[in-house]
């Protein structure tokens, strides 16, 4: 049985995608199973065991994608992106088909009129609820990252000691996901002697760091933005103790780990279902109440009021005593 999965973006959707592309590989007869992303996230899906195939969206080019993905004669297509681009890729391939309930109207009335009629899952048992006619069901084992046998970061060279140091993400997609420098700056002051790894890629994340590295007292600080490749990055979160975090793929890779997650929540919210897929005793999220919030279900570039108070408001005493010791 031939089975193609899609995932076309991004980094922390395609983490969450894990457990469907194992439990699927798993439950049923010998499956022969192809992943569909866009080419420059497929570094994510290269290495998992369970994938025999990656198929990868290439410029844009739908057509000659299409084209190709006929030639492989799908018995099944797995659709996890659910958009007008993986509709016309179903309706090409005439395979059956499975997708999810996204609940779109429900996100909607949550962000733009705060009415929450949400219920209370995550987007992954939305996944498994989608593949219940096929016999698929969810094993638990949580997500996972497969980091090739030959990345190993020299922890030694930055004088880090395994699940002895913290990991700060800088950066993520939208602005309004990402920790403003002043809680950063707050944040080091109050955690002096814990050594801080930050990371991140891009010139704003590079330039944010840059501004930290000048403006904190903080004693020892590492920083590693835009020096890693995305294994490498989950190479040094696997091996931190903890990671502060806004809502970006670096949360979900940090959940493939025994790794305590702090998340600081900005305009997106925890009930939309994407917050880290793991234990209540790993994850702390913190949310500043405000009749605004959310204001977005994927970021956006700014705060729509112009205060960003759901994060320049954020408690960092309340969030440094979350940490677990």
């Amino acid at each position: 049985m031939k089975v193609l999965i899609i995932r076309l973006s991004s980094i922390g959707d395609i983490v969450l995608t894990s457990p469907i592309i194992r439990c699927v590989k798993k439950q049923l007869s010998n499956p022969d199973i192809h992943f569909l992303t866009k080419e420059n996230f497929s570094s994510l899906i290269i290495n998992n065991p369970h994938v025999n195939k990656v198929q990868r969206l290439k410029n844009n080019d739908l057509k000659g994608l299409i084209i190709d993905l006929k030639k492989e004669k799908y018995d099944i297509v797995i659709d996890l992106h659910k958009n007008i681009r993986t509709l016309t890729i179903k309706r090409a391939l005439k395979a059956k088909w499975y997708s999810f309930n996204k609940l779109n109207f429900k996100k909607w009335l949550f962000v733009n009129f705060k009415i929450d009629l949400l219920p209370n899952i995550h987007i992954i048992d939305r996944y498994f609820e989608g593949l219940k006619s096929l016999h698929i069901s969810n094993d638990n084992l949580g997500v996972e990252y497969h980091i090739p046998n030959q990345i190993q970061v020299d922890l030694d060279s930055y004088n880090l000691i395994k699940n002895q140091y913290y990991v700060i993400s800088l950066g993520a997609t939208y602005l309004t996901k990402q920790i403003p420098n002043d809680i950063l700056l707050s944040l080091f002051k109050r955690l002096n002697n814990i050594p801080m790894v930050l990371i991140g890629a891009g010139d704003k994340d590079t330039k944010k760091a840059n501004f930290i590295m000048n403006n904190s007292n903080h004693k020892n600080i590492i920083n590693l933005c835009n020096k890693l490749t995305i294994d490498d990055s989950a190479y040094i979160i696997k091996y931190s103790k903890t990671i502060i975090t806004g809502d970006t793929g670096m949360m979900h890779i940090a959940s493939c780990f025994d790794v305590d997650i702090i998340t600081l929540w900005g305009n997106t919210h925890p009930k939309l279902g994407m917050h880290a897929y793991v234990s209540k005793e790993k994850v702390q999220n913190h949310l500043v109440d405000l009749a605004c919030h959310p204001c977005s279900k994927l970021g956006s570039e700014k705060c729509p009021r112009g205060h960003f108070d759901c994060m320049n408001m954020q408690d960092t005493e309340k969030i440094v005593l979350s940490i677990p010791k």
